[in-house]
């Protein structure tokens, strides 16, 4: 991991638990799961603005022999 930093947060515990029992993994990694994707939304925005804008010309048939 390049670079941490130890930091303490107040949260509300049935918002941790409910995190929690999502991810089945304990504390530190659901809150760094939660932490990218929050990173991620940008991204997943900007696919989504692009949904019906880009056309693609592939062949079903010819992607499955392959």
């Amino acid at each position: 991991m390049k670079g941490s930093r130890k930091v303490t947060v107040i949260l509300p515990e049935d918002l941790l638990t409910k995190a929690q029992q999502s991810t089945g993994e304990g504390l530190t990694p659901t809150i760094r799961r939660g932490l990218e994707l929050l990173a991620a939304d940008k991204a997943y925005r900007r696919l989504r603005s692009m949904k019906g804008k880009v056309a693609f010309s592939l062949d079903v048939a010819a992607l499955r022999d392959d």
